[in-house]
């Protein structure tokens, strides 16, 4: 049986502005020299961990015009145990992974660290925008009940 589930509320369309907003972050991210396909996995990720099924579908869906595989798609969860990840996007995802649990321990240093052997400062930068951007998105979403429909 399917759970009908009632949409609450349309921020967007109640104050056009917040997603003017959120549309000039989403363009400033995908200019970054981050790949768009990690950036796209990053969203995918925290979208997991904090469950909003609109966003874990959309971004699916936007890593897979990126050209990302079915399988790592299908591994991203246990990425930590995947061989299907490099170092650089272990690195990007563990860090993703501790902006989005920040208040249990925070961001480690050996984490930054492993960070910083992959990518320069504005890149960094950006890692920590996607991440913060896509922990706020998944908290409109859930908070709103914002849904995919097939």
């Amino acid at each position: 049986m399917i759970k009908t589930i009632k949409h609450r509320l349309d921020v967007w369309k109640e104050e056009p502005l917040y997603w003017d907003q959120i549309a000039a972050m989403d363009k400033r991210q995908y200019a970054s020299t981050v790949p768009r396909a990690l950036i796209e996995l990053i969203k995918v990720r925290v979208s997991q961990i904090n469950k909003c099924v609109f966003c874990i579908d959309y971004h699916t869906d936007e890593a897979l015009k990126q050209g990302e595989s079915p399988r790592r798609l299908f591994a991203l969860s246990a990425w930590e145990e995947s061989t299907f990840f490099d170092e650089r996007e272990k690195s990007a995802l563990k860090f993703a992974e501790e902006i989005t649990h920040i208040s249990v321990n925070g961001v480690a240093d050996e984490t930054y660290e492993k960070l910083k052997a992959h990518f320069n400062t504005k890149e960094i930068a950006d890692l920590i925008v996607v991440a913060c951007h896509i922990n706020f998105l998944n908290r409109v979403g859930i908070s709103t009940k914002t849904v995919s429909v097939l």
